[in-house]
């Protein structure tokens, strides 16, 4: 991974679809504009109440996935993240401070939304697109 995966990452505007699972298997797919690279490894994003921070409290694991579409299939960018939540905070000093700035950004409805903030690994990246895996087998 290098700055340039932080840049394409983080930059805006831009939005994102988060990916995740229960432990019973459910799998829960929701559009977010918060996630953030804060270093090649370390992403950090906000949570409402709802499906997505419900199933990463039973099953850390996510892959958030950006997409830029293109005139065709080939021509369209984005990249797959995927991560592993190691800690999150829905009460205290970072999660205040993180409401306010978002609330010069979003306006206070909005962040006041804001219930939890995760920290995550990155532990694989892959292009949006990768006709090298499995295609050549017909899958």
């Amino acid at each position: 991974m290098s700055g340039n995966l932080i840049e394409y990452f983080n930059k805006n505007p831009r939005i994102g679809v988060i990916s995740t699972s229960g432990k019973d298997g459910t799998v829960d797919s929701a559009v977010y504009g918060s996630p953030q690279m804060i270093d090649e490894k370390t992403v950090q994003v906000a949570f409402a109440r709802g499906r997505t921070f419900s199933n990463l409290l039973e099953n850390p694991h996510a892959v958030y996935m950006i997409l830029e579409p293109g005139a065709g299939l080939l021509d369209w960018k984005g990249v797959r993240v995927y991560m592993r939540m190691k800690e999150h905070v829905t009460s205290g000093p970072r999660l205040e401070e993180y409401r306010s700035q978002m609330a010069k950004v979003v306006g206070e409805l909005a962040a006041g939304m804001i219930a939890a903030l995760g920290t995550f690994e990155v532990t694989e990246v892959r292009p949006l697109i990768d006709f090298g895996q499995g295609w050549e087998k017909g899958i």
